[in-house]
């Protein structure tokens, strides 16, 4: 009896690893036809953040929009989580034989875009990134080291213990400082509440492990940045020239009275720029 139960016991493990490899990190929704282009949603957002540029664009390309495990109606996945989306979504533009896309990602998608055109550059023809650091760890703690960045630490063990009635007023104070349009903050706040909390605080460690700003040297992918101006505009164009410092070619276009999601707050000037730089 003792040997059936071990087997028993191998087995059920076995299976659990296979179900765990298995693990879909994103789902897609793909929406027109053409050239390919991969939306790839910013923190805790869902590929619905770009529904108003799938239909801007759909008409002459392929839309993959994406919707990162955690976040929306997607179930959670293992850790490190970022590092199996980015894996992923190579074996998905390479099984899907999608040749040259686009990425347009916004924050940490246009991070996780960087990611892709520094590790595997064959597979993409461009990337617009938009209001997406190299580095985001570097903005926020000047003695950045990625070393550093690790899940078990007071402000991670807060973020999971916080009650959904101080989440939510956190979210709300989060979202008012994203968008000035007021009409979008109910939105964002939404899905900061709906994202798998664990995904949402674990997550996050594993963008601010990310320093690609040494990569971006060597990249042979064309790199366009839409970056947002609000509140100074001086002091985001100091920014982005020190983050993309090792980048060859530097293309940045600045949305004047935008925050971090400028498809929201410059709607007009956002749709142009995206079909300026996808032609």
């Amino acid at each position: 009896m003792r040997i059936v139960r071990l087997v028993l016991l191998v087995t059920s493990l076995l299976f659990s690893l296979r179900t765990q490899a298995q693990q879909t990190a994103f789902t897609v929704k793909v929406t027109g036809q053409g050239e390919p282009v991969l939306l790839l949603p910013g923190f805790a957002c869902t590929a619905d953040v770009w529904q108003e540029t799938v239909a801007a664009i759909s008409a002459n390309h392929e839309c993959h929009a994406f919707t990162f495990a955690g976040f929306g109606d997607v179930p959670p996945i293992g850790f490190p989580w970022l590092p199996t989306i980015k894996e992923q979504l190579i074996d998905y533009v390479k099984k899907k034989n999608l040749k040259q896309a686009t990425i347009i990602g916004h924050s940490l998608g246009g991070t996780l875009g960087m990611w892709l055109v520094t590790s595997e550059p064959t597979l993409f023809k461009k990337l617009i990134a938009v209001d997406a650091l190299p580095c985001t760890g570097a903005l926020l703690m000047p003695t950045f080291k990625a070393s550093q960045m690790v899940y078990d630490n007071p402000y991670s063990k807060q973020q999971l213990a916080m009650d959904s009635v101080h989440f939510h007023q956190m979210a709300r104070q989060m979202a008012s400082g994203m968008s000035l349009n007021q009409t979008k903050h109910g939105q964002l706040v939404d899905w900061m509440m709906k994202a798998d909390r664990k995904t949402y605080v674990y997550g996050y460690i594993d963008l601010l492990r990310l320093d690609l700003r040494d990569d971006l040297a060597n990249t042979t992918v064309p790199i366009v940045v839409l970056a947002a101006t609000h509140p100074n505009r001086q002091q985001v164009e100091t920014t982005w020239n020190q983050q993309l410092a090792k980048l060859k070619e530097k293309r940045i276009y600045y949305a004047d009275q935008s925050a971090h999601f400028i498809m929201y707050d410059q709607p007009a000037w956002f749709i142009a720029k995206i079909r300026e730089n996808l032609q």
